[in-house]
């Protein structure tokens, strides 16, 4: 996901570039599975303004059976890039305030959009990823998922250490009860 944008950088404000990116990823570095959707690059007076809406497709672990699942999610991403070089003299700009490498135009004019996605992935990615709303999960004895089967675990037994709160709290359901 690199883009050549020297000559957008030589144009003057408020030229424009768009692309559809169109991509599958694949290895143990993918940031998501699938990424699609149009790009469009504005050329700034500092640099090059990207705005994306992507549609990307995820592998998740569910939080509660461990089963991996794919979910699809709509980013939206708009970041300003700032070059490292002047395009016209060959000098290096000095860093902006916020430096934030990431969003930085190499020495060699090419825009990468791939940190940048990285961090919209994870920031999009749910807390507790669930393979669905009513997922069982795991049987905490035996380790069977519930969603595919039912365990013959007896129902665990309370650990003897809170077996005081625990009669305290019969004792206050057998009140309620009167």
């Amino acid at each position: 996901m690199q883009y050549h944008v020297a000559q957008l950088l030589k144009e003057s404000t408020g030229s424009t570039r768009s692309y559809r990116l169109n991509e599958t990823f694949t290895g143990a570095e993918r940031i998501v599975d699938r990424v699609e959707g149009p790009i469009h690059m504005l050329r700034t007076h500092q640099g090059v303004l990207v705005t994306a809406t992507l549609n990307i497709q995820t592998t998740l672990a569910c939080s509660r059976c461990l089963r991996e699942y794919t979910s699809p999610s709509t980013i939206t991403v708009e970041e300003e890039f700032l070059p490292t070089i002047d395009i016209n003299t060959g000098r290096n700009l000095p860093p902006p305030a916020i430096a934030e490498e990431a969003l930085r135009i190499d020495s060699s004019h090419v825009l990468d959009l791939t940190e940048t996605l990285r961090q919209y992935v994870l920031a999009d990615a749910p807390m507790k990823p669930l393979c669905r709303d009513d997922c069982r999960g795991l049987c905490q004895l035996c380790g069977a998922n519930l969603n595919q089967q039912t365990c013959n675990c007896k129902t665990a037994q309370p650990d003897p250490r809170w077996g005081t709160l625990a009669s305290l709290l019969d004792a206050q359901r057998r009140q309620t009860i009167r």
